[in-house]
């Protein structure tokens, strides 16, 4: 059964090509049901009869000056219990994520997660039928590699 299933530990860098994301550090939760990314600003329009919502994210944690700002369909609206049991209605949106050498479709609820360690998690449903956790390891399907900046001259 675990030959066909790809290994991460408890973080992983992950992407997000659809919202422009190239990389950010999560948390590989198995107690979460659902994906979370880190949002701020998250507003409602409509866009040929379709419900989206625009937001923006600081993908880097400890950094609230890097922002970057995307658009995405709402999926749905639903109500999310945190794990103190505060529930919060939050956008579902259905968006591709990388990890390693993978992609895969899934659900993700956004939410304001400046004041936690992770900006985003990787919950299990995106995970159940594909991937193992290693808690024991970090970063299985590779680190974050900084693009290299050339000296001028």
């Amino acid at each position: 059964m675990s030959a066909d299933k790809v290994i991460l530990g408890w973080r992983e860098w992950l992407g997000f090509p659809d919202l422009g994301i190239a990389s950010i550090k999560a948390k590989v939760d198995t107690g979460a049901r659902t994906s979370c990314l880190h949002a701020f600003y998250v507003k409602s329009f409509e866009r040929d009869g379709a419900q989206w919502i625009r937001f923006g994210i600081h993908p880097n944690q400890r950094d609230n000056e890097t922002e970057l700002h995307c658009e995405a369909p709402v999926k749905d609206r639903r109500i999310v219990r945190d794990s103190g049991g505060h529930e919060e209605t939050r956008y579902v949106i259905e968006t591709t994520i990388t990890v390693g050498s993978e992609h895969f479709a899934a659900e993700v609820t956004l939410t304001d997660r400046d004041s936690m360690k992770f900006r985003a998690l990787l919950g299990r449903t995106a995970i159940r039928k594909n991937h193992l956790v290693d808690p024991g390891r970090s970063f299985v399907q590779g680190r974050h590699k900084k693009p290299k900046v050339q000296p001028a001259g």
